[in-house]
């Protein structure tokens, strides 16, 4: 019997863009690949309203963390209220992801931007997390402020504004 390496699997709905989605997101992230793609039966047209052998479900891996892309019709839509972090190690990692994933998308506030399907991403310098958090309250306002003034995150200036240099 198989067993379950991964207890919590995102599902992500969409109308029907699923593949396309789950290949570019592979094509974004290292050590990624599509693992497996269904497709729509005759069965449960009539629920459905699906051709039978468009795609149904991608299942796809990026970096050993595996996701489910659902072509389920046009009911939902994503929405800020969910999204994903990318904890990026340097500046470099940080602007390589805010191109890719804000391509044909939309940039926001505090490192938020929505890719071309609609999907929420944060990428975060994986330093942000101690600087918020840390014994230097006034590091961490300090930091709050510059946050509160950026898009794209730059490391340099959020490390300055934690030492009090900005």
């Amino acid at each position: 019997m198989a067993s379950i390496k991964q207890k919590i699997r995102p599902c992500l709905w969409f109308d029907t863009q699923a593949e396309d989605a789950a290949n570019f997101y592979v094509s974004v992230f290292d050590n990624s690949r599509v693992r497996h793609i269904s497709r729509y039966g005759r069965a449960g047209r009539e629920v459905h309203g699906k051709e039978a052998g468009s795609v149904m479900l991608v299942e796809f891996e990026i970096d050993g963390q595996v996701f489910t892309a659902l072509n389920g019709g046009p009911q939902f839509k994503f929405d800020e209220s969910v999204s994903f972090q990318v904890m990026c190690e340097t500046q470099a990692e940080i602007d390589y992801f805010w191109n890719k994933l804000s391509e044909g998308g939309k940039e926001g506030p505090c490192g938020w931007l929505k890719d071309k399907f609609g999907l929420s991403w944060q990428v975060v310098p994986s330093a942000l997390p101690q600087m918020m958090t840390g014994a230097d309250s006034a590091g961490s306002e300090r930091v709050m402020n510059a946050v509160l003034k950026m898009k794209k995150f730059d490391i340099a200036e959020l490390k300055q504004a934690y030492a009090g240099h900005a």
